[in-house]
């Protein structure tokens, strides 16, 4: 019986490919579920930027504002760390689409929900 080296290492090849697609794709997935996870429970559970001691800075939503640059202005002065998040966790309140312009005086001590609710309320 004669013994084919060539395919023998074809098959270990075969096999050690296989394996490591098997590993890669594995650790996309888990990465990707955990992202999604921490993305998802932040939408409901994001603290906010400060707990104590916070400062109040006046913001003005424009009458043409978007819920996109409301929170790309929230983000820039401090009061929310991430606007993709703010986006939905609008979307998902029952704020949605009940931001009204005007002047506001928000705290870093507040939450996203409670930021919305003063703005959904109206101008002071």
């Amino acid at each position: 019986m004669k013994i084919n080296i060539k395919s023998i290492i074809g098959a270990v090849f075969e096999s050690l490919v296989k394996v490591i697609a098997i590993v890669a794709i594995g650790t996309f997935v888990f990465q990707t579920a955990t992202l999604a996870y921490e993305f998802g429970y932040r939408v409901f559970a994001e603290e906010p930027v400060s707990r104590s001691g916070g400062r109040t800075i006046t913001v003005a939503v424009p009458e043409d504002y978007t819920v996109r640059g409301l929170a790309e202005m929230l983000k820039d002065r401090g009061l929310i760390r991430d606007a993709d998040l703010f986006v939905v966790q609008e979307l998902l309140s029952e704020y949605h689409g009940e931001i009204k312009p005007g002047i506001y005086d928000l705290s870093t001590t507040m939450t996203a929900a409670e930021m919305m609710a003063i703005m959904s309320a109206g101008q002071e």
